[in-house]
């Protein structure tokens, strides 16, 4: 199966053993050659969420295999080999409004003065996709207490990206389901903090937020969207990996994605209660032990999938996140901003952040565990400074 197409260069599928593997032909086949050992290392350690003769739906953050959406996965690789940036990876706050009060609610110090329009948001995702980004996310607050988000999702441009939502399942009925997977959402990443009612809610800091979640996965399934349970890993949940897992299986979800809680928000003076090199190898090992079943949800375990032994920090590299202000920022979880989208196009925004010498070169790993990168930062911001950190 032919994935990618180009004068230069082609991409081509095939599957071996159940696994899928690319080849590429072309003068550029060599330049290739690299990234497509990498993808297929990963393929071959690892099962899709689903494979048919014609498309394969390996997981919620990557477009299906093969298509015009596919077809920018390779070209942004192949930026990323001839050293230019591209921000893959484009999240969007669309309100700091939500109902929960979670403990370590990493975006609680951004209070802005202003929630961006429909309009807005949607330039600054045509901007983003004129960038290279394939992956657009919708993210809060609590996405869905935005009245015009089946509009927001509708105007995605699905040649160009995929558009996937964050959500604590709040608000998630049956209905806003259906009219979101009419919108073309791609997927729906539900959070969950604990597979355990009481400690979920604990956590969220509101008596239903569990409840809340269990029906956003059913009624977003139900749908057709694909599902996708966000955990947020501490010292707190690790040890509850096979329970996370156990009911995602149950609800018949389609993915399991893992990131590593941040010390910053709410939980900014508990640097001592994160992950640490242990516990991502621990991840390691149950992404590619859970894979390694023929049946039930993926694993993606970011905290070794964006470490030093695959693909290193995305921040400033191959993600960009813009707050529900049009603060744009690294990512999600780091607290500095380049510049405001209502001020000046995304473009220049992103080169900036591209000469600051905290993003001229790549991180092996997550810079906001890295404790030289906190310290000149982190915390030499002022106190009482408005959030994101506007840097000079």
């Amino acid at each position: 199966m032919r994935v990618y197409d180009s004068p230069v260069l082609k991409v081509n599928a095939s599957t071996e053993n159940e696994k899928m593997v690319l080849d590429a032909e072309g003068p550029l086949s060599q330049l290739a050659k690299p990234f497509l050992k990498r993808i297929n290392n990963i393929f071959a350690d690892e099962k899709p969420i689903s494979m048919t003769e014609d498309k394969i739906i390996f997981s919620t953050w990557i477009p299906p295999i093969p298509g015009p959406v596919f077809s920018r996965v390779i070209n942004a690789e192949i930026a990323a080999i001839r050293k230019k940036r591209v921000p893959d990876q484009f999240s969007i706050g669309i309100t700091a409004r939500c109902p929960n009060r979670c403990i370590h609610c990493g975006a609680a110090d951004i209070k802005p003065e202003k929630e961006l329009t429909l309009s807005e948001i949607s330039n600054a995702i045509d901007q983003s996709l004129d960038l290279g980004a394939y992956l657009v996310s919708f993210d809060g607050g609590e996405t869905m207490l935005r009245d015009d988000l089946v509009e927001m999702v509708s105007r995605v441009d699905k040649s160009r990206a995929i558009a996937t939502c964050f959500t604590s399942g709040f608000r998630l009925s049956e209905e806003r389901a259906k009219e979101l997977k009419a919108a073309g959402l791609y997927a729906s990443r539900i959070s969950l903090d604990s597979p355990f009612e009481a400690e979920h809610d604990r956590i969220r800091g509101r008596s239903g937020a569990y409840s809340d979640a269990i029906s956003g996965i059913r009624n977003a399934s139900a749908a057709g969207i694909l599902t996708d349970m966000f955990v947020v890993a501490s010292p707190h949940n690790i040890d509850d990996l096979e329970e996370f897992y156990n009911l995602a299986t149950d609800l018949g979800m389609h993915e399991i994605s893992i990131y590593e809680i941040i010390a910053v928000g709410r939980w900014l003076d508990h640097e001592d209660e994160v992950i640490g090199e242990k516990d991502v190898s621990r991840l390691e090992k149950f992404q590619k032990t859970m894979n390694s079943k023929p049946e039930g949800p993926r694993v993606t375990a970011f905290p070794y999938f964006m470490g030093p032994d695959l693909f290193g920090c995305f921040a400033g590299r191959r993600w960009m996140h813009v707050a529900s202000d049009g603060e744009v920022m690294p990512c999600a979880y780091t607290p500095l901003s380049f510049g405001n989208i209502c001020e000046e196009p995304l473009e220049a925004i992103w080169k900036r952040m591209g000469k600051h010498n905290a993003y001229k070169k790549d991180a092996s790993y997550c810079m906001m565990r890295n404790p030289d990168f906190r310290k000149q930062y982190i915390h030499t911001i002022p106190q009482g400074a408005k959030i994101p950190y506007r840097l000079k």
